[in-house]
């Protein structure tokens, strides 16, 4: 009797969300984070969970702080080496968004084993650990456990000088905003995982993801910049509405400035893009004007995975971070400015 071969399962056909678009959307992250007790009051905790903001930072004294963070998500590739530098690459991204320098790494794996074996979780590992080696840490350990769907990522420690921390709620007013990298990672991670996506855009996405925000450390001694994020699950909107609500100002985007990635846009317009960016957009709508047409509204939320850090600086210092693009072979994109609230919109797209 003749048995038909097994058919090779693909990683992203195992995600219910495929990379930082299975985190929970903000306003549901809201009610989960509302519960009655507070975080244990400690005049060390520089930052906590209340700003929303990237990482937890503690003062270790004589100036400097310790920067503390996890993040971990499902498949957005199919390949499991690449996969598992995208993961770590994105955990580090939270320490470089706080203007801080890694300093190690311990992994956290959840994985079928009966479904994908763990051959191919030790490569998942493994491009964790040469992520980590690119960026000159050790990946020191970790934890794992058998589990349904595969998942992977880092609890990441860093360090900073005290002086030079960035926070996503201390903008200020006529501040510039800057992009450092292009929106529509989402919409490519859903094509790939409907199996839509085209042979020759397989690398795109990838080549972004595994790009590491490195520039943030650089960005943190520059005393005008004022305020630093880095745009993953809530898309551009959802990250800068934190930074807005935080920091008490209002912003204005200029559509046609902010870098897309030419190819997610014919997907997007097909029909496929990720769920997430409608959950996204449900969770701000209220928030924001001139973002009704399809287009703006699914680019703008689509969440993204290892995405770009989003800067705002003096607009003296704008020339200066600009030409930090070419020492980082990254680009840079200035995308809108923040000023003083006039009503109860946050975030108005031009």
């Amino acid at each position: 009797m003749n048995v038909a071969p097994q058919r090779t399962l693909r990683l992203t056909e195992l995600s219910h969300g495929a990379g930082c678009g299975c985190k929970i959307a903000p306003a549901d992250l809201e009610k989960i984070l509302a519960g009655p007790m507070g975080t244990l009051q400690d005049p060390n905790l520089l930052v906590g969970y209340g700003s929303r903001d990237d990482a937890a930072v503690y003062n270790i004294g004589n100036g400097r702080a310790l920067i503390s963070t996890t993040d971990f998500f499902t498949p957005i590739v199919d390949d499991a080496f690449d996969f598992g530098r995208i993961a770590a690459t994105n955990a580090m991204s939270d320490v470089y968004a706080m203007g801080g320098k890694p300093l190690l790494a311990v992994a956290i794996l959840g994985w079928p084993l009966e479904k994908l074996g763990p051959e191919l979780a030790s490569r998942v590992v493994e491009g964790g650990r040469q992520a980590c080696h690119d960026a000159g840490i050790p990946l020191a350990g970790g934890h794992s456990i058998n589990s349904p769907e595969p998942f992977f990522g880092l609890a990441v420690t860093g360090d900073v000088a005290i002086e030079n921390l960035k926070r996503n709620d201390t903008a200020q007013a006529g501040d510039v905003l800057l992009l450092t990298k292009p929106l529509g990672l989402g919409v490519l991670g859903t094509a790939q995982k409907r199996g839509l996506l085209l042979p020759e855009h397989a690398s795109i996405a990838r080549d972004l993801m595994v790009r590491p925000n490195t520039i943030g450390t650089r960005l943190g001694t520059l005393p005008g910049v004022h305020a630093l994020t880095d745009v993953t699950g809530f898309g551009l909107l959802g990250h800068l509405a934190e930074m807005c609500k935080g920091s008490g100002l209002k912003a204005t985007l200029h559509y046609d400035a902010i870098p897309l990635i030419a190819e997610s846009l014919g997907y997007m317009r097909t029909g496929c893009y990720p769920d997430g960016a409608l959950r996204n957009w449900k969770s701000l709508s209220a928030l924001v004007e001139g973002a009704n047409q399809l287009e703006r509204m699914i680019m703008l939320c689509d969440p993204q995975t290892s995405g770009g850090l989003l800067i705002a600086c003096s607009q003296t210092l704008v020339g200066d971070i600009l030409h930090l693009a070419d020492e980082y072979h990254s680009s840079i994109e200035t995308i809108g400015v923040l000023q003083k609230p006039d009503n109860g919109i946050l975030i108005s797209i031009e």
